[in-house]
C-alpha cells in the first residue's frame, strides 16, 4: 500500500492543503490540521478550558455549505492565513495574534451572513485540535473504497468530500474497516487504528461547487448497510509521512 494524497485542513470546515511531506508526533494530529476554527456565537466553548464539542457549534460543512467555496491557505513560516471568497474578495491576516483573529472572525461572519449565529469567535489554542473526534487523530481513506462506492452509485464522488488526511492505494475495497485495533506503519510513523469513520451530512457538499448534490451517507447505508468510510488512527510513534510512502499493516 502507498500514500497517494496527503492533506491537512488548517481551518475547521475550510479547504484542504495538499502536502508533500510532514512530520507527526505521538499523540498528535498532523501539524496545523484543524488548528483554527470559527465558533458560533452561541457555542458553549470556553477558550480558557477547552474541551471537545460537536462540530455544529462551529462553521462547518455539515451546517454551512457555502464554506466549501472559500479557498484557504495557512503559511506557518509567516503566520499568515489567507482566505478568498468566490467573488474575489479576500483576507490575509495573522491568526496567531488576538487582533488578527478578531479581523478574521469579522470577515468570516460577514461571509456567512444569515448562517452566522450571535457573534462568532475565531480561535487558535496551541496544542488544541478542533477535530471531529475527541482526541487528535490522523484520518485515512482507501481509494479503492471510494471507487467501489462510485461504481455502486454510478457517479463520481470527489475524494475531498470525505476530508481525510491520507488517501492510499493498494488495499481491497473496505478492507480497512476491519483494521480497528491494528497498527500501521505509515511512512516513518506508527499509527494505531482506533475507529471507523462514520460519515455525516457534510459529505453531501460538493467541494467544487458548494452544492448539496449527493447523499453519500444514504448511499453507504443502501449499498453496505452502514455509513462507515475510512478510519481514524492515533499516532503511537512519530515520524515523517510523505507522498508515495509505503503503508504497512503490522502483524498481530
Amino acid at each position: 500500500m502507498r500514500i497517494e494524497y496527503l492533506y491537512r485542513y488548517p481551518v475547521k470546515g475550510l479547504t484542504a492543503e495538499a502536502l508533500e511531506e510532514i512530520g507527526v508526533e505521538a499523540g498528535g494530529a498532523l501539524p496545523w490540521d484543524r488548528a483554527f476554527a470559527l465558533a458560533q456565537g452561541d457555542a458553549p466553548f470556553d477558550a480558557t478550558a477547552p474541551v471537545w464539542i460537536k462540530k455544529t457549534n462551529f462553521m462547518c460543512l455539515m451546517a454551512n455549505e457555502r464554506a466549501a467555496l472559500l479557498k484557504a491557505h495557512f503559511d506557518p513560516s509567516s503566520g499568515i492565513l489567507m482566505i478568498a471568497a468566490p467573488d474575489g474578495t479576500q483576507i490575509a491576516d495573522r491568526p496567531l495574534t488576538p487582533d488578527g483573529r478578531l479581523r478574521l472572525a469579522s470577515w468570516l461572519t460577514a461571509y456567512l451572513g444569515s448562517d452566522a449565529r450571535g457573534v462568532p469567535v475565531f480561535h487558535h489554542l496551541p496544542g488544541f485540535v478542533f477535530g471531529d473526534q475527541k482526541t487528535p487523530v490522523v484520518s485515512l481513506i482507501n481509494l479503492a473504497s471510494i471507487a467501489d462506492l462510485e461504481a455502486k452509485v454510478g457517479a463520481p464522488r470527489h475524494r475531498l468530500r470525505f476530508r481525510a488526511n491520507v488517501y492510499f492505494s493498494g488495499a481491497e475495497a473496505l478492507s480497512e474497516l476491519d483494521w480497528v485495533g491494528r497498527e500501521l506503519m505509515v511512512g516513518g510513523a506508527r499509527l494505531r487504528v482506533v475507529k471507523r469513520t462514520v460519515r455525516c451530512p457534510a459529505t453531501q457538499v460538493n467541494p467544487d461547487t458548494g452544492a448539496r448534490d449527493a447523499n453519500p451517507v444514504l448511499e453507504l447505508h443502501q449499498h453496505y448497510g452502514h455509513a462507515d468510510l475510512g478510519i481514524h488512527a492515533e499516532v503511537v510513534d512519530g515520524g515523517k509521512i510523505s507522498m508515495g510512502a509505503a503503508i504497512e499493516l503490522l502483524t498481530l
